[in-house]
């Protein structure tokens, strides 16, 4: 990620009559600066970049159409929202064409990072061509996201006993998995953890995303391949679950990366020939709905899953409508048939 103002981000783009553009920092003002406020109030440097790689998009999109920020307007946005929505857009750093659509959610989320650039330019005084609040978000459909059935969840969080070789990798994923499913912690949170966070009872402490901090809490389950995989585990590295090199050797890195291990998940899916998608937010969007399904209240899912509003944890919960209406057919008093 380039946060400097040494060497902007370029990339080849074909404008409407076939002249290259260039994608410059210089196109958004005060670029470098809004990166250096996200930056110096403690957001995360995953969230910076993504910040940087929405609005590189953005000047990517007015570099293309021959627009000046300072003349954009209502029109431009909708133009915009066009774009993004095309499989023509430009990845801001590649330079490439995408090859897929954007989802409604994906779409939101770069005209929110529009909204709080704008927003950003008028704490610092900066005139800008339209208002934050004319950013309208897309309508996104709401569908009910699929969950695996528990005996295939149990499977898939069985899988590297059953299909790694090396015995470090099959205990150490292993417990990761059952962790995942035991307190619904996102990825990002688990890869990070490390061993001090975690107390004799099983109940271990998260700074989640928004530097949110909560408890959540090992199932004996858990626990027991937790324990198992830190007997292994002759080392002092702070970290939790650590990465190896092979032939015994420890990673530079010591936390295990994200991209690994969410490559080595699909690679288990794909090995029990499990139709559904299941992934590590599969397990997280798993752990609340059977959850609810056992009858847990949706405030306390809310807490566990360090949600800040119940509207988040609702969307999560609602595989669990299955479960409404087989209650609804077993209990309404009026479910027999006419006599």
């Amino acid at each position: 990620m380039n946060t400097t103002n040494d060497a902007p981000i370029q990339s080849p783009i074909q404008s409407p009559v076939g002249q290259a553009k260039t994608i410059s920092k210089e196109t958004l003002p005060l670029l470098d600066d809004f990166l250096l406020f996200l930056k110096s109030n403690r957001y995360s440097a995953e969230t910076v970049y993504n910040y940087e790689r929405d609005l590189m998009t953005f000047a990517g999109f007015l570099a293309d159409a021959n627009i000046a920020f300072d003349a954009i307007d209502k029109k431009t946005l909708e133009y915009y929202k066009a774009y993004l929505s095309s499989v023509d857009r430009i990845t801001p750093v590649e330079g490439l064409k995408n090859t897929r659509e954007l989802s409604g959610t994906s779409i939101n989320r770069m005209l929110s990072t529009l909204r709080r650039y704008l927003t950003f330019l008028i704490d610092m005084d900066h005139k800008i061509p339209i208002p934050p609040e004319v950013v309208k978000l897309v309508k996104t459909v709401h569908r009910h996201p699929k969950v695996a059935e528990l005996s295939e969840l149990i499977r898939f969080i069985e899988a590297p006993l059953r299909l790694e070789k090396d015995p470090r990798v099959k205990l150490r994923n292993r417990a990761m998995l059952e962790l995942l499913f035991a307190t619904g912690m996102r990825i990002s949170e688990l890869t990070n953890l490390l061993r001090e966070q975690i107390d004799d009872s099983g109940k271990i402490f998260i700074l989640g995303k928004g530097k949110k901090e909560r408890f959540v809490y090992l199932t004996e389950r858990a626990k027991a391949h937790l324990d198992a995989y830190l007997r292994i585990r002759h080392d002092r590295i702070p970290a939790l679950f650590i990465a190896y090199r092979g032939r015994g050797r420890l990673s530079i890195k010591q936390h295990i990366s994200n991209n690994y291990f969410q490559e080595r998940l699909k690679w288990y899916r794909l090995q029990l020939h499990i139709n559904v998608p299941v992934s590590a937010h599969a397990l997280r969007h798993g752990f609340a709905t059977y959850l609810a399904e056992a009858g847990a209240n949706p405030a306390a899912i809310q807490i566990l899953l360090g949600h800040e509003s119940l509207d988040t944890t609702t969307r999560y919960v609602h595989a669990s409508d299955r479960y409404a209406e087989e209650t609804h057919h077993k209990f309404h008093p009026l479910k027999d048939v006419p006599r």
